[in-house]
């Protein structure tokens, strides 16, 4: 009986696992040692690169082992070499403070020795003197005086020549100095000052608009005059209206408003008084700019910004036809180059001129002279004393207390006194057309009054609340009385008393 198949396929099956088995452990053997090898030779290579390594670290450790010897070594003989050198000098030192020890000691001795020869030389001199006092009979101070006496008597009358001479020449010299700072002053200041005229000129855009200005029977030109206190002459030359009046800022209020008509083109009394109202307002703003530039001219810009402000005022103001802003400023520049010729304050020269007549500000509103009024409106501000003592004495109402007061009033004096600065015929007209309005404002019941054409009427507007018809007529009288009581005047004057009552509601 034979093996059966299946198990000879079985055991063949077996063999041949085995077999495989077999040779894959030799092949995993075969691996295993060529890995093995690598490994020992990779060893092999790394321990030779270390020994290098450590070979060339070694090289390099024992070079900058040298280098350093060789630097230490270097450092060590430099420090002998200064060593030695310090030693050296210290030794030189020592020799030289021994010498000046010995030198000291030889000077103390010889001054000790001067000091015996001064003693006995002092001595012998106090003794020769007093020999001398007793044979002469006299003391040092009587022979003195003799002397000087015998010297007067003999030279008196070419001593007191010689003094009067050095005495006049003094005062030459002072006058001529005085005269050549005052001139310098003068020349470089001397500038033509603006001298205001009492009209303003516009020209008519177009003819259509002379009817509406005049409006209906004269109501609209009435009313503008009314508002503003100017005259308004339009028939005087073709094309242009002519606003005139001796007060600069209502005649620049005036202007202002008027071209604001011709630009709105709307013409009638309410709108008249809106748009002077307007124009005042803008006037006060060319007020403030016009302070500011006129002390940035002046050099005073440090001064309150109220103060500055106040001083915009007089632009709009004149004395005897001249700027009193610019005479300010003109002021302000003459008194600082004379205090910097004669050694005072420039600064506060500078600002007593600029502001000597702030006062003339408020002087239609309130009592007072005008450097009283400026006083006031300084010291409300705490502007510096020393300007304030610069400013008052301008016209003597104070005494002179400071070198600046005394530089303020002579440049007052060349700014107002100096050929063409000044109209005097403006200026008492302007002070006529003034009285004539204070006049009238000191009525009770008087709104605003104004002196128009050329001094020949006061227009006075009265509330009326307060004043009736029979009263208007009684103030009339009253106020053209005290015209003639108080002023001279050629030709006579209109007074016009003017009582609108005025209903105002509103719809709401």
């Amino acid at each position: 009986m034979g093996i059966p198949p299946l198990v000879t396929l079985l055991i063949v099956g077996a063999i041949g696992v085995a077999i495989g088995y077999y040779l894959r452990y030799l092949h995993a053997m075969s691996t295993n040692a060529t890995i093995e090898l690598a490994t020992k030779e990779r060893l092999l290579e790394a321990e030779e690169k270390a020994l290098k390594l450590v070979e060339k670290a070694e090289t390099k450790a024992e070079k900058i082992e040298t280098e350093k010897k060789a630097a230490f070594k270097e450092i060590e003989e430099k420090h002998n070499k200064t060593e030695a050198r310090l030693i050296k000098k210290e030794e030189l030192l020592d020799q030289r403070q021994i010498d000046i020890d010995s030198e000291v000691e030889a000077l103390r001795i010889k001054a000790d020795t001067i000091k015996d020869l001064n003693k006995k030389l002092k001595t012998k001199e106090e003794s020769i003197d007093t020999k001398l006092e007793t044979v002469a009979g006299l003391t040092q101070e009587d022979a003195h005086a003799q002397v000087v006496q015998k010297m007067e008597q003999t030279h008196e009358e070419d001593l007191v020549a010689r003094i009067q001479k050095l005495n006049r020449m003094g005062e030459e010299q002072f006058d001529d100095k005085a005269r050549e700072i005052l001139t310098t002053a003068i020349h470089r200041i001397g500038n033509t000052m603006h001298t205001d005229v009492m009209t303003a000129s516009l020209e008519l855009p177009s003819d259509d608009l002379k009817g509406k200005i005049i409006g209906k029977e004269g109501r609209n030109v009435r009313a503008f005059e009314r508002a503003t206190g100017v005259d308004v002459m339009i028939d005087e030359t073709p094309g242009h209206i002519t606003l005139s009046s001796f007060n600069p800022v209502r005649r620049e209020i005036a202007r202002v408003a008027m071209k604001k008509l011709f630009s709105d083109g709307r013409i009638q009394p309410a709108k008249i008084e809106e748009v002077v109202e307007k124009a005042r307002k803008e006037v006060a703003k060319v007020v403030c700019q016009m302070g500011e530039k006129a002390a940035y001219e002046a050099g005073v810009t440090d001064l309150h910004p109220e103060i500055i402000k106040i001083m915009g005022r007089l632009h709009f103001r004149t004395s005897y036809g001249q700027n009193v802003l610019w005479h300010s400023v003109e002021m302000a520049q003459i008194a600082a180059i004379i205090a910097n010729e004669i050694g005072a304050d420039e600064y506060i020269a500078r600002a007593g001129a600029f502001v000597h007549d702030i006062g003339k500000t408020v002087s239609q509103e309130v009592s007072g002279t005008h450097v009283e009024l400026g006083r006031r409106i300084l010291q409300k501000y705490d502007a510096d004393e020393r300007i304030i003592l610069a400013m008052q004495a301008h016209h003597e109402e104070y005494p002179f207390e400071t070198p600046e007061s005394i530089i303020v009033q002579v440049a007052d004096a060349i700014s107002g006194g100096r050929p063409g600065a000044r109209r005097d015929s403006i200026e008492n007209y302007i002070k006529r057309l003034e009285e004539l309005e204070q006049i009238a404002n000191n009525m009770p019941g008087v709104e605003k009054a104004y002196a128009i054409q050329a001094g020949r009427e006061v227009r006075v507007m009265v509330n009326a609340a307060q004043i009736d018809d029979l009263t208007a007529h009684n103030m009339a009288r009253s106020i053209a009385t005290e015209i003639e009581e108080r002023l001279r005047y050629p030709g006579e004057i209109k007074v016009n008393v003017i009582r609108e009552m005025r209903a105002i509601e509103f719809a709401r």
